[in-house]
């Protein structure tokens, strides 16, 4: 399927009032794996994809190795994929259209973009440069605007308000999407769906509402973050301590997925 038409049903799958719910990845194969477990779109953390890399999060991630990365999901799964391309490795809008493009390219229909604490002007022009990217190569990319009012804190007490301040003023830059990540008191989530015209999306945290409750408030997307990414390393990290003080085996084979299970989901 062409990149435009899997544009076009990413966008549709935010329009049904059952959210789409997205077990976020960092590699080809873990992208293949959770294709392979019904995931119906794939999207990248990237936290998860940078430490995979061995750099930080937090726009330290070079533009050729996440491209080569994309590159690498795009050959394995057939469904659409959404990079999260944090602030779009740059301050100016320039530089971040072309970098999308090249993540087009790659195979991606989605972004996260995220604001971080850059001004709302200085993020729409990164929104518009993204949708201009896309024009240019043909796709009306998903374009999921992440701000960070409540992850950074960046106004405390007036969360709701700042929010809905700030997805106004991106839907005016082209927006598709709204993500906000930290946001989960049901009432919180409740005005944001209801203050602004964009499909919300909500992160994966202990207290989040159930998917029911999240579905009755009109949450269109649920993503996982870097929680799978995060779980996945420190069982590797207790598996390596524990083998590296006493040679122990036992817990490394201990509901270990079956060689052949893994190595035919790959071919």
């Amino acid at each position: 399927m062409k990149n435009s038409e899997l544009a076009k049903q990413f966008a549709e799958r935010h329009r049904q009032s059952k959210p789409l719910i997205l077990p976020n990845v960092w590699d080809a194969g873990s992208a293949r794996l959770m294709r392979s477990l019904g995931a119906e779109a794939i999207a990248t953390t990237s936290s998860g994809l940078a430490w995979a890399h061995g750099y930080p999060d937090g726009d330290k991630l070079p533009i050729e190795v996440h491209v080569i990365a994309v590159m690498q999901i795009a050959r394995v799964v057939d469904c659409p994929i959404s990079v999260d391309a944090e602030g779009g490795y740059s301050d100016d809008g320039t530089p971040v259209g072309e970098n999308v493009a090249r993540l087009i390219d790659a195979g991606a229909v989605g972004f996260n973009l995220e604001d971080g604490q850059s001004p709302p002007d200085v993020f729409c022009r990164k929104i518009e440069a993204a949708k201009a990217a896309g024009a240019r190569s043909g796709v009306d990319v998903f374009v999921n605007a992440r701000t960070d009012v409540y992850l950074m804190e960046l106004a405390p007490g007036r969360e709701v308000e700042e929010t809905l301040h700030r997805a106004n003023l991106y839907v005016g830059a082209g927006a598709d999407g709204l993500f906000v990540p930290s946001a989960i008191a049901a009432a919180d989530i409740d005005r944001l769906v209801r203050g602004q015209p964009l499909p919300v999306n909500v992160m994966a945290l202990p207290g989040l509402p159930s998917l029911d409750e999240l579905t009755r408030l009109g949450v269109r997307r649920i993503s996982a973050g870097a929680a799978i990414a995060q779980r996945t390393w420190a069982l590797a990290q207790h598996l390596g301590e524990a083998f590296l003080a006493h040679g122990s085996t036992d817990d490394l084979f201990a509901g270990a997925a079956a060689y052949g299970t893994v190595n035919s989901l790959m071919s």
